[in-house]
């Protein structure tokens, strides 16, 4: 894949991140909402928001993923969240998906439309290697996180105990999984 796609739906263009995006991103991670279930702290800065951004950026650069900023259709200057896939495993033709979304825009069906596009174009022909299985990990207590996977019909493998380490604390995640045949049996 030598191009960064570009991703349109309905409502949303999902791009790649650009330096100027450093203060929206700032905006979303300065909020203890968005952090409370995620490997990252509350930002303070923008210039910890221009470091998230730079390595957004470099994830695709490295072939070791691509993550998206998540604009609205026709205001693609803003971004108000992301979605991407990363954790790249070419010999297990697998990889991870993360997300996260400015709570402005929650409750509206915004990050279903922009996993669903970021979910074909995983499993569609211009992805890095043909994928087999995206995996989603989340905290035990992010029921929307649950209820959005569960919705583009993830199933839940089980509980990966104490599996991660943030924020002073062993945290227990749930796995999600999808594989590229339910998905073409849900098409």
């Amino acid at each position: 894949m030598d191009q960064f796609p570009v991703l349109k739906t309905e409502r949303l263009v999902l791009r790649e991140f650009r330096d100027t995006d450093a203060r929206a991103v700032f905006e979303i991670f300065s909020q203890e909402s968005v952090t409370r279930y995620l490997n990252t702290d509350v930002m303070h800065s923008v210039e910890q928001a221009a470091e998230k951004v730079s390595s957004r950026m470099d994830l695709f650069k490295s072939g070791q993923g691509v993550r998206c900023g998540i604009t609205l259709a026709g205001q693609e200057d803003t971004i108000i969240g992301s979605c991407g896939c990363y954790f790249l495993n070419w010999y297990w033709f697998s990889c991870e998906i993360g997300y996260e979304l400015d709570p402005r825009y929650w409750h509206r069906g915004l990050m279903a439309e922009a996993l669903t596009a970021m979910i074909d174009f995983g499993y569609g022909e211009y992805f890095f290697f043909p994928l087999n299985r995206i995996q989603a990990l989340t905290c035990l207590k992010s029921a929307a996180s649950i209820g959005l996977l569960k919705k583009l019909g993830f199933r839940q493998e089980g509980v990966r105990r104490e599996y991660t380490f943030w924020k002073d604390q062993f945290h227990d995640l749930r796995c999600f999984s999808l594989l590229r045949r339910e998905r073409q049996a849900d098409q």
